[in-house]
């Protein structure tokens, strides 16, 4: 199971090989096990990805050293994955799906 980190402010020209070989840091020493670009219905980038590493030590220090810094012209930021798999910390989140909520909500319309 790997450590993910969300990286926004991609530039729309970014690959998914782009964002991984700066991903693994100034020294190229952060293991990177998967760089994914998220896309819209169409193939078009949606200048986010998530970022798997082999160890939580290497997603704090992307973290840490990669927050700010510029890929193909852009600031991009990075941050723990909040959405989805192992969290930075090691920790898996504890709290379960829509439980409760029993359907309702949403916008209903209206005048």
């Amino acid at each position: 199971m790997g450590f993910k980190v969300f990286v926004g402010n991609l530039s729309w020209e970014a690959a998914w090989q782009d964002l991984k070989d700066h991903m693994r840091g100034p020294n190229g020493d952060l293991t990177v096990t998967r760089a994914e670009v998220m896309t819209d219905a169409t193939g078009r980038s949606k200048g986010c990805a998530i970022v798997e590493y082999a160890t939580p030590q290497d997603a704090q220090r992307a973290i840490a050293e990669l927050h700010d810094s510029q890929l193909m012209g852009r600031l991009i930021f990075v941050r723990e994955d909040r959405d989805n798999g192992a969290a930075v910390g090691g920790a898996v989140p504890a709290f379960g799906g829509m439980g409760g909520m029993g359907g309702a909500g949403g916008f209903a319309g209206g005048a």
